[in-house]
């Protein structure tokens, strides 16, 4: 056991994946425990009632269990790269919000009784308002990454791994070279450490920047 914050995560899991990169950011330090969904942890079901992750448990047991949350919660501790002055709140609600509904019904076809293109079009429209951005800027709040950069891109990033050859036809020079950019990044390639699933007893894995 140890007295930092507890973040139940899944590796691959988009808002678990914006959360640890702003952790890393801020210099935060969890305890990092990985997650398998099909099989979620009783002390996951315990701390948070709609058991999905992420979920960061404080040191006095409060409980934060929205990634954006989780995000502005490390950030207000430390923010050595001013993110938060790059928290745009309307870019990252339609992000959560009508881009994440059509991304699901784009990638799992299958779950929904929906034409996955019609919804990979109304994704490409979401994409389209990031390219306009992108065209004056590096990064959608400035010249450089910020807290709303870190919120989308791992949404953007599943979208463009669907159909990775359609999304390379597009004409979207701002938005293909931000996400190359942010993928290529040692802050994301740290995020992405593969970890055991936790099991209760395991020693503890500390998350923290280099």
């Amino acid at each position: 056991m140890t007295d930092l914050p507890i973040l139940y995560s899944f590796r691959r899991c988009p808002y678990a994946m914006r959360v640890r990169m702003a952790l890393l950011v801020s210099g935060q330090q969890v305890e990092l425990r990985e997650v398998v969904l099909r099989a979620k942890p009783q002390a996951l079901l315990d701390a948070s009632p709609k058991a999905t992750v992420p979920v960061l448990v404080l040191a006095n047991g409060d409980v934060i269990d929205q990634s954006i949350d989780i995000m502005r919660w490390a950030l207000q501790h430390k923010d050595p790269e001013c993110w938060l002055a790059g928290d745009d709140a309307d870019l990252i609600s339609a992000n959560d919000g009508p881009f994440k509904h059509h991304l699901d019904r784009y990638k799992y076809p299958s779950r929904y009784d929906e034409d996955p293109l019609a919804h990979r079009q109304a994704g490409l429209a979401h994409l389209v308002l990031l390219e306009q951005r992108l065209a004056s800027h590096d990064f959608l709040s400035g010249p450089d990454r910020a807290l709303v950069d870190i919120a989308l891109f791992p949404f953007v990033r599943q979208f463009a791994a669907t159909d990775a050859a359609w999304f390379a036809a597009q004409a979207l020079p701002g938005v293909q070279r931000w996400l190359a950019e942010l993928m290529q990044s040692d802050l994301f390639t740290a995020a992405m450490l593969r970890l055991a699933p936790w099991q209760p007893g395991d020693d503890a894995t500390i998350f923290a920047s280099h």
